[in-house]
């Protein structure tokens, strides 16, 4: 039996562990607050801030795990580059998690590649970030190096635009870095996530790729697949495969692209499932977080199948605790659809609570329509 140590106890954190307990191991969740979605079906847990490296490495101390699994991006790398030395494993990799916890370490790499990106550059004070994106050309794209979820990104159309974009992404940052990102802004036809899975013995395999919409910067509905030319496909999987190499380990990476009328450009990588994959909960016959679990253990992945599916979250829509759900079973009641309740014990405005998923013919409406149909009650 594995004992796997998770840093991060949200909904991605939830389901991974409800695979990694079907497959025998021992999972101790930790996060900053108690009653985390993750902490409800785990064996053990641990409330600590994970940006605090005494309480880290003391749970590392503690629990011995034999994997390391971060499902966040808030945490102090700089003790998983550590602790990896003295034995223990990151999954997929400390440097992976060290670099994917900053915007700037990543993009870097994957320049450092040769992969197609957006122009970018970084600003660290206002005055820069209206410098560098009077460089770039307006709009441009703003932002966090470090944050969750889309917390703190939006659009400056102009310069007048800039101070309200470098307020907004300071207060969505995480961690002790106030340091931009900004970026051209794209015109994509669609973005898509691509699942990439890197097994121990060196093979990757890919899921279908993963449509998706977001709105504050943070995925609204998603679905599988999103169809898209072959060769813009091959170009994804080439540039997926090459990045997630150079960053090493065995996993599942979300690997996220700008796919435009003349080509695909990287946008942005997690070494972890990704919260647009939640459709793969009802397209697939593994779910990425299937996926994450048997290639960390080093399981056999089989044939990979998919068919039309699609999610769409529920949100909150203010601040209060002990939250109550209606309308699930309107919800339900449509063949097809199923519904995850996060178990979220608290909420705020925009917070994802929850998700609809659907299958078969005109996923995405009826995952949507089932979503509208649920209220978050305080």
């Amino acid at each position: 039996m594995k004992k796997i140590l998770l840093l991060g106890s949200g909904e991605l954190g939830k389901e991974f562990v409800i695979s990694a307990k079907r497959l025998g191991c021992h999972v101790i969740a930790c996060d900053s607050y108690a009653g985390a979605p993750a902490m409800q079906v785990a064996d053990e847990f641990c409330v600590f801030n994970m940006l605090d490296e005494a309480p880290l490495r003391a749970a590392i101390a503690h629990y011995q795990p034999d994997l390391i699994v971060p499902e966040i991006e808030a945490i102090r790398t700089e003790v998983l580059l550590e602790v990896e030395k003295e034995g223990f494993e990151v999954i997929p990799s400390a440097r992976a998690a060290n670099l994917t916890m900053n915007r700037d370490r990543i993009r870097d790499v994957a320049v450092g590649l040769g992969v197609r990106t957006a122009q970018f550059n970084y600003a660290e004070s206002a005055a820069e970030l209206l410098a560098q994106a009077q460089v770039i050309g307006f709009p441009v794209v703003i932002k966090p190096v470090m944050s969750s979820s889309g917390k703190g990104q939006s659009v400056a159309k102009s310069a007048a635009d800039i101070q309200a974009s470098w307020d907004f992404a300071c207060a969505g940052m995480r961690g002790d870095r106030q340091k931009v990102i900004v970026e051209e802004f794209i015109h994509f036809e669609f973005e898509i996530t691509l699942l990439t899975i890197r097994q121990r013995k060196g093979q990757t395999l890919f899921c279908e790729p993963i449509g998706h919409v977001q709105e504050r910067g943070d995925y609204q509905y998603s679905w599988q697949p999103q169809a898209m030319k072959l060769d813009y496909l091959k170009a994804a999987q080439d540039m997926a495969q090459k990045v997630t190499a150079d960053l090493g380990g065995a996993g599942l990476f979300g690997v996220e692209f700008f796919v435009t009328k003349d080509e695909v450009i990287f946008s942005e990588l997690s070494p972890r499932p990704h919260d647009t994959g939640m459709v793969t909960l009802i397209s697939q016959n593994l779910s990425e977080f299937d996926l994450h679990a048997r290639a960390i253990l080093g399981l056999p992945i089989p044939l990979i199948s998919c068919s039309e599916g699609a999610s769409a979250v529920v949100l909150a829509t203010q601040d209060g605790i002990a939250p109550r759900y209606t309308g699930l079973e309107a919800a339900l009641s449509e063949p097809g659809v199923d519904v995850r309740i996060f178990g979220k014990p608290s909420t705020r405005p925009y917070r994802r609570m929850a998700v609809a998923l659907a299958q078969g013919a005109n996923a995405l409406q009826r995952a949507r329509d089932a979503a509208a149909k649920i209220r978050v009650i305080l």
